[in-house]
């Protein structure tokens, strides 16, 4: 599928490369949400296809232990880090590997994001939930058609993952008991509470239950992966679907560094090393490809193209590159006083989603998750949630030529991001005062603004791209990750949302750009 070719070709700007370059028609940046769904809908194409992975493969093996557990940490559960940065748990030395989660320290918030073949899907908590009509008309424009979304990219996402809500007898059991007593307390607060769709293989989740699958799911295993094989990451789905056509080469442990134009053949040079277990270098490939797709997540999309545009790589990249990022909301936030939970069972997490659709400061939409198990004992009757909003887009990337590299700012005691973070602590309290009596009184005692779990946005649609990904200034270059979403999805966690408008936007390139 790759071939080499002269680097005379490409001219001068090239010509300090030591290696052969190689050709393919497409290539794809990530392989996440969006870069998996554009590796399947190019393959079915017939388009030759590389896509480029930073992280590792993660088959689950039949020891069942491909990923750390909260219990015993190891080099799997951080990218390329002598610690762990899993949240609620304290840091825990490890040795460095490219493990699959990785903590941004930005300027004024962290950022949780993953790696691997499979991205954000191998380690969050497998929620796909698709937004209010409502909600979703405020963040995107109104030529991206709800009706379009409900009717045709949304279900076409679901029909690959296949998402299901939690089953009622799954439910019903005890390791759920935190699940169902949040249910209880969402009703008697009086807020819309529904089910939500989650990538999870119930059938293996009730294997565990009966002892022929290692126990994940049911114990509380959700950051890190879960080993009995429950979850239905896009490694599972999207990408062997697009590699079973033999289109596709998906290359792991390639970290892309660079892209540039070349117009002597193809359109797009990408330079990526290529990197062993233990994150260092033992190869750099350079690629050359006509159609580039970025999906390496809004922070690596977003710090490509900041480097590009600061470089002068990809000379007409506009000024709005690198802006227009915000993390969701997200406010993770931790209750106690509740009747016993349980809490550090029933994994995922995220089984259920509560609306609060009539804050006076913002809608928000607050989801469960798991309590760690080393965490969970310290308090009997107690959940952690994260609270999803709609905040203003105001972080910025920026390139530092001095250490070749791009940061993120995030102004957090900026005064136009008070109303979502008082949304949040408004819904806490209402929620404690309506289940508050002689046996339960619930009170707030972590409500943490400065951390996400959903980054969106720094190269975004109507600013950066046009609304279906296409790049401003640079025929075939597309954006189809969460680069492209300005901020927010509604109230719901966008990882739906983004493989959705992904579909949406394959089916325009290639019927308009490529075929």
């Amino acid at each position: 599928m790759l071939a080499s070719v002269s680097l005379g070709i490409f001219g001068s700007s090239v010509r300090s490369w030591a290696s052969p370059t190689e050709f393919v028609s497409a290539l794809v940046i990530g392989s996440g949400y969006g870069g998996a769904v554009a590796a399947l809908r190019l393959a079915e194409a017939g388009i030759h296809t590389v896509v480029l992975e930073r992280g590792r493969r993660w088959p689950i093996t039949p020891e069942q232990d491909t990923f750390a557990t909260f219990e015993k940490p190891d080099g799997r559960a951080a990218w390329l880090s002598d610690h762990t940065a899993w949240p609620v748990l304290p840091p825990a030395p490890i040795d460095v590997f490219t493990g699959n989660f990785e903590t941004i320290q930005a300027n004024g918030i962290t950022v949780l994001t993953g790696a691997g073949v499979g991205g954000g899907s191998l380690v969050n908590n497998a929620i796909l939930l698709q937004p209010r009509r409502e909600l979703f008309e405020r963040v995107f424009p109104k030529a991206i058609d709800f009706d379009e979304m409900d009717e045709v990219f949304y279900p076409r996402v679901r029909e690959v993952i296949k998402p299901e809500p939690i089953p009622e007898d799954v439910l019903n059991t005890p390791f759920y008991e935190s699940t169902r007593v949040n249910l209880a307390q969402y009703a008697r607060a009086g807020f819309p509470t529904r089910l939500v769709d989650l990538a999870i293989d119930w059938d293996i989740v009730r294997e565990e239950f009966a002892g022929t699958k290692k126990p994940s799911a049911i114990d509380g295993q959700s950051w890190g992966g879960l080993n009995s094989g429950a979850k239905k990451s896009v490694d599972r789905n999207y990408i062997p679907l697009a590699e079973a056509t033999g289109y596709v080469d998906v290359l792991p442990l390639h970290v892309v560094v660079d892209i540039q134009e070349s117009r002597p053949l193809g359109r797009y040079i990408v330079s990526a090393n290529q990197i062993n277990e233990q994150g260092e270098i033992i190869a750099t490939r350079h690629f050359a490809c006509q159609f580039l797709f970025l999906a390496a997540g809004s922070m690596g999309t977003s710090a490509l193209l900041v480097r590009a545009k600061a470089k002068g790589t990809l000379p007409r990249l506009n000024r709005f590159v690198g802006q227009e990022w915000a993390g969701k909301g997200d406010s993770f936030l931790a209750r106690a006083g509740l009747p016993i939970t349980n809490s550090g069972q029933g994994g995922p997490g995220g089984h259920i989603l509560m609306e609060d659709l009539d804050n006076p400061f913002s809608p928000n939409g607050l989801v469960e998750l798991v309590i760690p198990k080393p965490a969970a004992g310290l308090f009997t009757g107690g959940s952690l949630y994260i609270d999803m909003g709609l905040p203003p887009a105001l972080g910025r990337f920026r390139f530092d030529a001095a250490t070749d590299s791009v940061s993120l700012d995030w102004p957090a005691n900026d005064p136009r991001l008070a109303d979502f973070v008082r949304s949040a602590k408004l819904t806490a309290q209402t929620l404690n005062e309506k289940n508050t009596d002689a046996n339960s009184q619930p009170f707030t005692f972590l409500l943490d603004a400065q951390s996400t779990a959903h980054p969106l946005g720094g190269v975004t649609l109507g600013s950066v791209c046009d609304l279906f990904g296409r790049v401003t200034g640079h025929s075939g270059l597309y954006v189809v990750d969460g680069a492209f979403i300005p901020g927010s999805t509604g109230i719901v966690n966008p990882a739906l949302t983004i493989a959705a408008l992904a579909e949406r936007s394959m089916e325009r390139i290639i019927e308009r750009d490529i075929l």
